[in-house]
């Protein structure tokens, strides 16, 4: 066993209500439950206060403390991470660009010791969300870049509407920005069979005010998205601070490495790792991105 996995999570976790060392609990089955509820609904739900309360500030600070690690350039994109070129039709959503002005902290740049890495590394946290989403099991992501990883949105960016590669997404914010910074989503916007291009069309021009939401989030809560399927951002942040969140990436299969091109647009630089995998990514749906 490992030494992150040899520590508890009663250290970091409120294990009071959510005691994930013991999956048969009353309590873990009905957090479980809600989550799963609420995922079938709006493909989002968030657990308060997951991290124990008195270690919030430890959070914020680690994470503060790697963060002008991050990756920056401002780029041009579209809701779909595609080639803005790419040829497409007159009034098509993906013919819409934006600014992405935020940035990404690398795994290897994450100590093994942060709090943030003994979740994400610990079988627990793992089996938990695994059970949350419905699924039997999630890996960790091979890929030596991304997987957990630090988003930082700066004061005067955003990170524009977009959609996710993944299908599951587990994050936690660990520095909220003075004003704005929030997080927006417009709930299974698109399915796997249909990507809804009117729908999404309707957001970005601004008359999708009925199929968004905006989630209130504090540092130190748990939320679990559908972000494959579910339009959404972090609206422009305003004010001193910056807003940092954790991001825990999981896959379903093992051996999950990024693309080349991907990977450079997050990060800056590739592995020998990535240079190795190109070409063998497997696609689980036809969506545009």
């Amino acid at each position: 066993m490992s030494t992150l996995q040899a520590i508890t999570l009663d250290q970091v976790v409120d294990t009071d209500h959510y005691p994930l060392t013991e999956p048969e609990n009353t309590r873990t089955r009905a957090v479980v439950a809600r989550a799963r509820e609420e995922l079938a609904g709006t493909g989002c739900t968030v657990l308060p206060d997951f991290v124990r309360p008195a270690l919030h500030e430890v959070l914020r600070q680690e994470c503060a403390a790697i963060a002008p690690q991050a990756y920056f350039d401002v780029e041009t994109v579209n809701v779909y991470n595609i080639d803005v070129d790419t040829d497409l039709p007159d009034g098509h959503p993906g013919r819409r660009t934006f600014e992405r002005g935020n940035a990404f902290v690398a795994r290897d740049r994450v100590p093994a010791d942060a709090l943030i890495s003994r979740l994400y590394a610990h079988e627990s946290f793992q089996r938990f969300v695994a059970d949350c989403f419905g699924l039997p099991r999630l890996y960790e992501l091979a890929d030596p870049l991304s997987g957990l990883v630090l988003n930082v949105v700066r004061p005067g960016m955003e990170h524009p509407w977009h959609f996710d590669t993944n299908e599951y997404t587990v994050s936690m914010l660990t520095q909220g920005a003075e004003e704005g910074g929030s997080f927006e989503y417009c709930p299974n916007i698109r399915s796997a069979e249909d990507e809804r291009f009117d729908d999404v069309r309707d957001v970005l021009d601004g008359r999708g005010g009925h199929l968004t939401r905006r989630l209130p989030l504090r540092p130190g809560d748990l939320q679990l998205f559908k972000g494959r399927y579910s339009l959404h951002r972090v609206s422009p942040v305003r004010g001193a601070l910056a807003r940092h969140s954790a991001i825990f990436a999981y896959s379903e299969r093992p051996g999950v490495i990024g693309s080349v091109s991907r990977t450079r647009q997050l990060f800056g630089r590739v592995l020998p790792a990535h240079l190795a995998a190109e070409g063998r990514a497997v696609r689980g749906d036809r969506l545009l991105d």
